[in-house]
């Protein structure tokens, strides 16, 4: 149980290894960019609201007596590392989402390729930057019902972050992971030809296998600057993670044609 729960991670740094390769940089080009100017646009932005959620979850606090500072501190302590987390997830998740929205096509395309250096042909093969091009507005079209999907399942795990100091938060993350795994290995799935059904019940199918590949990417999400590789490299460890644990290997998918 827990060998499949660190698992998830592996196939997260064999992805961020696959970006590196030679015959994939180009294909990895365009969600690297688009990652680079979302995340950069949260940072800029998660600071300043950051600083003024503080400002007002202090002035909301009621004023201690002398005899019970100790206590105030001791929230302090408490409290603050926890909605500084929280308020970190919320802000890299939305724009994650956004992220995922402007480059579907691309990372559709990105986990075509890595299939296909899984299973020892030339990534160069087939379709290229220009059919993605094409296909852009489906490709946005489908991130967007995943995006309204995310967003109804959202409200409640949200409403629990704020109500449980303690457990929402941790609630929250594990959601957010969760939805990683869903999102990340739609691409590789959806390539073979997978309704979001499928690709639930596929999921599902391995829980904590890929719920540790979520909350590795999750994680990857709230570190600066190694954040911007987060999404390509996502993209390429579920495409690996697909081929060897959910497609009955890389011969299985083989037969299936890679789409």
């Amino acid at each position: 149980m827990a060998a499949n729960l660190l698992a998830g991670p592996a196939y997260l740094l064999e992805g961020m290894r696959l970006i590196s390769r030679p015959g994939l940089r180009r294909f990895v080009a365009l969600p690297l960019t688009v990652n680079i100017l979302v995340f950069s646009a949260a940072l800029y932005w998660g600071i300043g609201w950051f600083q003024e959620l503080i400002a007002w979850l202090q002035s909301q606090l009621p004023t201690m007596p002398d005899w019970l500072s100790w206590l105030d501190q001791a929230l302090a302590w408490l409290l603050w590392p926890l909605f500084a987390l929280l308020a970190l997830v919320l802000i890299f998740q939305g724009f994650i989402l956004v992220a995922n929205l402007i480059a579907a096509p691309f990372n559709g395309l990105l986990a075509e390729k890595v299939a296909r250096l899984l299973r020892g042909e030339s990534p160069e093969q087939d379709a290229g930057m220009g059919e993605a091009l094409l296909g852009m507005g489906t490709a946005m079209l489908d991130e967007a019902r995943k995006l309204l999907h995310f967003l109804l399942w959202a409200i409640p795990f949200l409403i629990l972050s704020l109500i449980l100091p303690l457990v929402g938060p941790l609630l929250w993350f594990v959601f957010s992971a969760w939805v990683l795994a869903l999102e990340y290995l739609d691409y590789p799935l959806g390539n073979q030809g997978l309704g979001a059904r499928e690709i639930r019940q596929r999921v599902r199918s391995r829980p904590l296998l890929n719920l540790g590949f979520g909350a590795a990417t999750a994680a990857l999400t709230l570190i600066p600057v190694i954040n911007f590789i987060a999404m390509p490299s996502a993209v390429a460890g579920a495409t690996a993670l697909s081929v060897k644990e959910l497609s009955g290997g890389a011969g299985a998918l083989a037969k299936s044609g890679g789409n």
